[in-house]
């Protein structure tokens, strides 16, 4: 399974200033705010995403649809070894669902930490 399309919820969604938040802007189409299923947590001064939760956990983001699948490589080099990339629904403002890669985090996460409003820069 492939997809051209990317969910960011943290440090490369648009109007962060580094450098990768303006890779995946120049080599992308932003197709709008949606949400994933999952919970947010604060890893330490970014965020990082679990997949699942209940039924009503949602971690809003942005939503691309590569032009260039290659942007990948460099975003997997970013998110490092803390995230894996992996495929889930998103869901637009109007509804509409999209498949998607999401960089979910696999490290250990506390209730502690949890972000409860779902987005990272609320």
């Amino acid at each position: 399974m492939s997809s051209k399309a990317i969910f960011v919820y943290g440090t490369l969604r648009r109007g962060c200033a580094n450098r990768h938040a303006r890779l995946l802007e120049r080599s992308a189409q932003f197709l709008g705010k949606a949400r994933v299923e999952g919970r947010l947590y604060r890893v330490d001064s970014y965020p990082g995403i679990t997949l699942g939760g209940e039924a009503d956990d949602w971690v809003v983001g942005d939503l691309f649809d590569l032009k260039d699948p290659d942007t990948l490589t460099a975003l997997d080099e970013y998110e490092g070894s803390e995230y894996r990339r992996v495929l889930t629904m998103a869901v637009l403002e109007g509804g509409t669902e999209s498949q998607c890669w999401v960089y979910e985090f696999i490290g250990p996460v506390t209730e502690a930490r949890r972000i409860v409003s779902g987005d990272w820069m609320a």
